[in-house]
């Protein structure tokens, strides 16, 4: 088959496009995936370059990706939930960036979903849901969302502010108008962002989700009341990875595979009769999988970026 492959740590040149990759053969409980969109990720060149080893150790050769869409070719034994030919979203054991994969957690896809809409679903939606959990935001309560206008952080928007939360989100101001559309009251990154939140939610923030790093965790803090006064447990990180040193949560595991099927499934279904979206940046063909992330890692993307084999 078809597939991107790397055996190395290293930048965008380490990628190459391989033919005659073997073909995944489905375990027990296993479904094999005939895949028709792959959803780019910065956690996919994140691991390429080896900064994220803690929580997704790399065997290689390695099949970068982590989420997809397509349809079920082959059953693994004892397999009866789905048969073949069903059409399915989710995250694969075996790498993403190919023409098949073992598929680990999966969701039925909608009829009226899209492949390039259900391929960027899977990992923004339980990343935005897990941390929106972990915070336990209520109806009423006031979020700020650092990098509120990015994949993860626009789920998050949109699944917080149907939940009755108030969301104040940080983007650069070309994004404002995208993120009035989702609900959120955005406010813009750099110096004096502690002020411009403070302004725009005067009667103070109650949680913290920081998908964007870029040195906030401070600001967070300070936000929440100040070191020694600040409920720490109520600010949670996906991108900073010196949160540690600060006494932060930093989320990058799934949790229970049940509930995160079922979350999925939720989702795939909100986003088919429209009421959740994923902004879609570009489509590009599978082989240019290393033009892609180098576009991911440039930071300047704006929306999901999606593979088709």
């Amino acid at each position: 088959m078809e597939a991107i492959v790397y055996e190395e740590f290293g930048g965008a040149e380490v990628l190459r496009h391989a033919t005659g990759v073997a073909v995944p053969v489905p375990g027990p409980g296993e479904v094999r995936v005939r895949v028709a969109a792959v959803g780019l990720n910065p956690v996919d060149w994140k691991r390429r370059r080896g900064w994220v080893e803690e929580f997704y150790p790399t065997t290689f050769p390695a099949v970068p990706g982590l989420e997809f869409a397509g349809t079920v070719d082959a059953l693994g034994e004892g397999v009866t939930d789905l048969a073949v030919g069903d059409e399915v979203l989710g995250w694969t054991k075996t790498g993403a960036y190919a023409e098949y994969a073992i598929a680990g957690i999966v969701a039925r896809k909608p009829a009226g979903l899209s492949w390039e809409a259900a391929a960027s679903l899977p990992v923004a939606g339980e990343t935005a849901q897990r941390v929106l959990d972990l915070l336990g935001v209520e109806p009423g309560e006031t979020l700020f969302l650092h990098g509120a206008a990015g994949v993860v952080g626009s789920v998050a928007v949109q699944l917080a502010v149907a939940a009755g939360v108030t969301v104040v989100g940080s983007a650069s101001e070309s994004n404002h108008a995208y993120l009035r559309e989702l609900g959120a009251i955005p406010v813009t990154y750099g110096d004096g962002l502690a002020d411009r939140v403070g302004a725009a939610a005067p009667e103070g923030i109650d949680a913290v989700f920081d998908a964007a790093g870029h040195g906030v965790l401070p600001v967070a803090v300070a936000l929440l009341g100040g070191e020694g006064t600040a409920d720490k447990a109520r600010i949670v990180t996906i991108a900073a990875t010196d949160a540690a040193e600060h006494g932060i949560a930093f989320s990058g595991v799934s949790g229970d595979p049940e509930d995160v099927r079922r979350g999925l499934a939720a989702q795939a279904r909100l986003a088919a009769e429209g009421a959740l979206a994923v902004r879609l940046a570009d489509t590009l063909p599978l082989k240019e999988a290393a033009r892609a992330q180098e576009a991911s890692e440039s930071g300047h993307v704006r929306g999901k970026l999606v593979l088709l084999p």
